[in-house]
């Protein structure tokens, strides 16, 4: 029987640790990261295609930062840069994708979808913002801003300057999903809710309208995962497996785990917040709402038998 499976692509699926990020860069992992797709395509499955965009979004930000500076450009708020980046990064996945399929003699349509996420305008993340994004200024810069926008800033751990900080509020509905899961049921591999999606809030007339703000991509995909009714959500990372007492003499690889079992585990603080906390979570929040497993691996174990770290109910 075919399996609907919602894959998230991780951050070193487009741009490794050391790498500046040129397009060859970003090309040449993109194309890697989908030939172990094949796999998968090979036994069935339909595929859904998330992914993040953290350092593409943080890119276009200081574009515009330098366009503004220099040329009196206008910046642009955050959400317009998300769908930006979801635009280019979802170009390069379809692109990629086409030239592995291609090379397997495989006939499949690769559709990007330009994809809104909303949130609560009363999310107590916009109450204390944390996400950093943008580029570097010192605190008069910062000060300035601060009064003429209202944004947030926070200095730097590293001491490098002062930083804008935006929300992280929950994803809670994810327009055109009945068409994502038509889409992909019809056989077609589908790239949505790039970068967690472009944040946006429902105002009290019913109208749309966007945010600022940067929603986790690994919650978005999970949350489309649901809706989609996927049978399998898989997160992609840099390593094969989630590990308990991490980098330690008594570290422990997880294989198959309950979600009663990970969510202990997470209470007793085993997961790095920032890090692989919030992916556990997104799979905890798809198996309970109805999902059958949740994987977390990197892409060269994808479709290997007992790949990665499932988690189940």
């Amino acid at each position: 029987m075919k399996k609907l499976s919602v894959i998230a692509f991780g951050g070193n699926a487009l741009l490794k640790s050391g790498q500046k990020g040129t397009i060859e860069e970003q090309e040449q992992n993109v194309y890697e990261t989908c030939t172990h797709l094949i796999p998968l395509i090979k036994e069935g499955y339909d595929l859904v295609i998330g992914h993040g965009n953290g350092p593409q979004v943080g890119n276009v930000l200081l574009q515009h930062e330098a366009g503004n500076r220099i040329y009196d450009l206008p910046q642009q708020p955050i959400d317009f840069c998300v769908a930006e980046t979801q635009g280019s990064i979802g170009f390069m996945i379809e692109q990629q994708m086409r030239n592995v399929l291609a090379e397997h003699g495989i006939e499949k349509n690769i559709v990007t979808l330009v994809t809104q996420v909303v949130v609560d305008k009363e999310d107590p993340a916009f109450k204390n913002p944390t996400k950093p994004v943008g580029p570097y200024y010192t605190k008069e810069e910062a000060d300035k801003m601060a009064a003429e926008k209202g944004w947030v800033f926070h200095e730097d751990p590293r001491q490098r300057g002062w930083r804008r900080v935006v929300a992280s509020p929950r994803p809670l509905d994810i327009p055109n999903w009945q068409a994502v899961e038509k889409l992909a049921k019809e056989g077609n591999i589908v790239i949505t809710v790039g970068g967690g999606g472009i944040p946006a809030y429902i105002d009290e007339k019913g109208k749309m309208i966007g945010i600022d703000a940067v929603i986790d991509k690994d919650l978005a995909s999970s949350l489309l995962a649901n809706k989609i009714k996927a049978e399998e959500f898989c997160i992609l990372t840099d390593v094969p497996n989630v590990y308990i007492n991490f980098r330690k003499p008594n570290e422990q690889k997880l294989k198959k785990v309950s979600v009663e079992e990970v969510n202990k585990h997470l209470a007793d603080g085993q997961f790095t917040e920032g890090s692989m906390a919030p992916k556990v979570r997104a799979c905890i929040e798809f198996v309970e709402h109805g999902g059958k497993e949740a994987i977390i691996t990197e892409a060269e174990q994808l479709g290997k038998d007992g790949a990665g770290t499932t988690i189940h109910g």
